[in-house]
């Protein structure tokens, strides 16, 4: 299998990017737009905090844009998911290192976990040993979205975790730090931090969120599979990184609009899910 982009000229293997290494069928938000590869590939806290806004966003930030009136239901539900996003991953905090501990588990059920700090998190995807030190960027959100695609798509969420559909890249992204960029792709896209949606496909979204709580992370678990299927249909590697999550934005902006949609279970990439 080549590597479908090999190391950047050479530059890259040397680096400390955490690309994930396949060998046979192992597990192997700020406006700087200069990310390394390595930030790249490894979603670094610093390129997980600025490097979404250059990989995501399309258009001129300086057009005006028109906001859409909400509902109170939708409001509601809108607040509701703001406060979600607010909270920061706290590894002090008991819920927290709870629902760390049942990641794992829904993640590898037969082996089990020797801390919560444990170099056996790289085998998921972390840059390093504490999973906290991503989440900083992501907040506890982020380990929210995983866990719910864990225990409601299963077999989708393994296939993806241990890379077992199609072709894969001698240098893979790493699973968690994606999943965390994709909730950044997710609020950046539907527009989520402003008081009113100012974008079509937001005021969309928020209407599939009044009626279904849990909207967000049924859409998350979409674009992930959505964003690993433009990786394969591209043929890519590392470097692609940025290049995939725009198509994958761009794909999931063109199906929220799609005639007759009428929840997210319509949208076409939701076939996806297994």
């Amino acid at each position: 299998m080549d590597d479908r982009g090999g190391a950047a000229g050479g530059a890259g293997v040397g680096e400390s990017f955490v690309a994930v290494r396949r060998i046979s069928q192992g597990l192997e938000r700020g406006s700087n737009c200069n990310a390394t590869s390595a930030e790249v590939m490894a979603g670094s806290t610093a390129w997980i905090g600025r490097g979404l806004s250059c990989v995501c966003v399309q258009g001129s930030e300086t057009e005006s844009r028109p906001s859409f009136d909400l509902t109170p239901s939708q409001e509601e539900c809108l607040l509701r998911l703001q406060k979600r996003m607010e909270v920061a991953y706290d590894s002090s905090i008991p819920e927290h290192q709870e629902a760390l501990m049942d990641l794992w588990n829904a993640s590898f059920p037969e082996e089990e976990l020797f801390g919560l700090i444990s170099e056996q998190w790289k085998e998921m995807g972390w840059q390093g040993k504490d999973p906290s030190t991503d989440f900083r960027g992501g907040g506890f959100i982020s380990l929210e979205n995983l866990l719910f695609f864990a225990k409601n798509f299963p077999k989708s969420y393994q296939d993806l975790l241990r890379k077992q559909d199609g072709e894969r890249a001698l240098w893979e992204y790493p699973f968690a730090v994606a999943g965390v960029n994709i909730t950044f792709m997710l609020i950046q896209m539907l527009d989520l931090e402003a008081v009113k949606p100012r974008t079509l496909v937001g005021a969309t979204f928020l209407k599939f969120l009044s009626e279904n709580d849990s909207a967000f992370d049924l859409l998350y678990c979409i674009a992930f599979k959505l964003m690993d299927q433009r990786w394969l249909a591209m043929r890519a590697s590392y470097m692609d990184f940025n290049t995939v999550m725009k198509a994958t934005r761009g794909q999931l902006e063109k199906e929220l609009l799609l005639d007759g949609i009428q929840c997210l279970e319509d949208i076409p990439s939701h076939k996806l899910l297994t």
